[in-house]
């Protein structure tokens, strides 16, 4: 029997069990090494950056500070080789500069790489960075998604960046500390669903259909935690079938979220609809456990006025703009940017409003 298990070059064949279980510990153990390494050049990086920077501010000049880095990268690479260029310097310094706390960078590198980092470093608003870096750990973005939201202005597309800046905070600091996450941070305005590539004229049984046949794109777009339920959510009431477009759960909300879809803007009626389906779901769905629903209303145009006046943004309704072309970058930062000047308008104003009516 020995003697048939020998090979033609004498070698005993390696049972499939023993090389797969080695295999597995070269990989965890090389996964491994790598984050350590990559984790400690992080630190390393950040470091070099903060001394650098020191040493620039003990000149006082920034032109001491231009010829100390071109002399000190020379020495750095002809010692250790390219990683320390010039270019590679400077971003060590900002690198240093946007994030000022060694132990949130130690925080940080559990998580995100130094790629990651370097996708972060060039955003100038604090908050809009810390939103990228809490979003990439929960839901764990490889860098070129993580460049992708960045690209399409997510933060700019959620709810949290239209809130005070206090009230950001206070949200992300949850996000950070405890792990939660809120509607705001899930929901954003608008969508973006040009991957559904509809014609000038379709129905909504056709945003529908597209929506479904690229369900996978239309989830990424959602933002990490959904998981599709049904389409065409039947629901008798008072012996009439009501349809809801597009029912979905989200994990880490641990609530339902209806879809409707709707092709014009948006109409005060569609609050009285969508809050039905609402308190059908919580009365017949819930499960033991879960929140209460949330409702998405997308249309094809928002009607602002209106959503200011019956106060969705105090409900557990949201309203979106989707979009079946993705606009030019410099269009959708405009409208962006007006879109949160005016949420902060208004809600500085009903806070106004409260302060003098407490007077």
């Amino acid at each position: 029997m020995e003697k048939e298990l020998i090979k033609a070059d004498g070698s005993l064949p390696v049972p499939k069990d023993l090389i797969v279980d080695i295999r597995r510990l070269i990989e965890e153990t090389r996964s491994a090494v790598a984050v350590t390494v990559n984790a400690g050049l992080t630190v390393l990086y950040w470091r070099i950056g903060k001394r650098i920077k020191e040493e620039i501010l003990k000149g006082h000049r920034a032109e001491y500070g231009k010829r100390i880095i071109v002399s000190l990268s020379r020495q750095l690479v002809q010692e250790y080789g390219n990683s320390f260029s010039e270019k590679n310097l400077r971003r060590m310094i900002q690198f240093a500069e946007v994030f000022p706390d060694e132990q949130i960078v130690v925080s940080l590198i559990r998580h995100l790489s130094w790629t990651h980092l370097l996708a972060l470093i060039p955003l100038k608003d604090p908050l809009q960075r810390e939103f990228y870096a809490e979003m990439c750990r929960v839901e764990r973005w490889s860098v070129r998604t993580l460049r992708k939201k960045i690209d399409s202005m997510l933060y700019e597309r959620t709810a949290i960046s239209k809130k005070p800046e206090e009230l950001a905070k206070r949200e992300l600091a949850k996000l950070r500390d405890e792990n939660r996450i809120s509607p705001d941070l899930v929901f954003r305005d608008p969508y973006v669903l040009d991957f559904l590539n509809l014609k000038d004229t379709y129905s909504e049984r056709d945003l529908e259909t597209a929506i479904l046949r690229e369900l996978e794109s239309f989830l990424l777009e959602l933002g990490g935690g959904f998981t599709f339920v049904a389409r065409q959510k039947r629901m008798v009431i008072d012996s009439e079938d009501h349809y809801l477009d597009l029912l979905f759960f989200h994990r880490k909300l641990r609530r339902l979220v209806a879809i409707e879809l709707k092709l014009g803007r948006f109409k005060a009626a569609y609050k009285g609809q969508t809050e039905l389906y609402l308190r059908w779901l919580a009365k017949h769905e819930t499960e033991e456990g879960e929140e209460s629903p949330l409702g998405l209303i997308l249309c094809a145009e928002g009607s602002h006025e209106q959503i200011e006046l019956l106060e969705l943004d105090r409900t557990s309704i949201h309203v979106a703009e989707y979009l079946t072309e993705l606009p030019s970058k410099e269009l959708l930062e405009r409208k962006l940017r007006a879109a949160i000047q005016q949420a902060r308008a208004q809600l500085a104003q009903r806070g106004e409003e409260v302060l003098g009516n407490e007077e």
